[in-house]
């Protein structure tokens, strides 16, 4: 297989298991750093300790608004990273947790949301609606949930990943966060 075709191989399986994640079917765990497999996360935040975390891929694109953003960007601090969509219920459902927590961590911690397979127009009008106080990358393609395969991958939709300030992945959700969870979690990597 070309490695374009295999692109648009792992693009299918990510879009499918995206919908199934987004679903909210429930399976019993979380997989492991480096796993690929779409689960329907229960939201819990999984920690890795710092010997076992993942550098980071190089990922920007431009945002909903049409400026630019990267996590190169925010080298030296500590990004968390929200892969959602507005057509994904739990998306909805986690945002108020989100803008709430990005509040609170602000200078401390920054914010980045990835749109994921999605119209610009619904997630548009979803950042509108919801006004999370941070910018999105519009990945209507799923290259940048792509680029992290073979690291810490987002296996759901929703799924948010906590880098460290070095530039490695420190800890991820699976499915729609919960306000404790999401704080407890990136006040220990900002702490650290």
């Amino acid at each position: 297989m070309r490695a374009k075709s295999i692109s648009h191989v792992l693009t299918a399986v990510l879009v499918a298991g995206g919908l199934a994640g987004c679903a909210g079917a429930n399976q019993s765990g979380q997989p492991q750093a480096g796993d690929t497999r779409f689960v329907a996360g229960d939201g819990k935040m999984q920690v890795f300790a710092a010997a076992d975390r993942h550098a980071a891929p190089e990922i920007g694109g431009q945002t909903l608004d049409g400026a630019t953003a990267s996590l190169a960007a925010h080298k030296g601090k500590v990004v968390v990273l929200n892969f959602w969509a507005s057509w994904c219920g739990p998306c909805r459902a986690e945002a108020p947790v989100l803008k709430e927590v990005a509040a609170k961590t602000k200078g401390g911690v920054e914010f980045l949301g990835v749109d994921f397979k999605d119209r610009k127009a619904d997630a548009q009008a979803f950042e509108r609606t919801e006004q999370t106080g941070y910018p999105s990358i519009f990945d209507q393609p799923g290259k940048v949930a792509l680029a992290f395969q073979g690291t810490v991958p987002p296996a759901a939709i929703p799924s948010t990943l906590i880098i460290d300030a070095q530039g490695r992945i420190a800890a991820r959700a699976l499915g729609a966060v919960k306000y404790t969870d999401l704080m407890d979690a990136v006040t220990k990597v900002r702490d650290e």
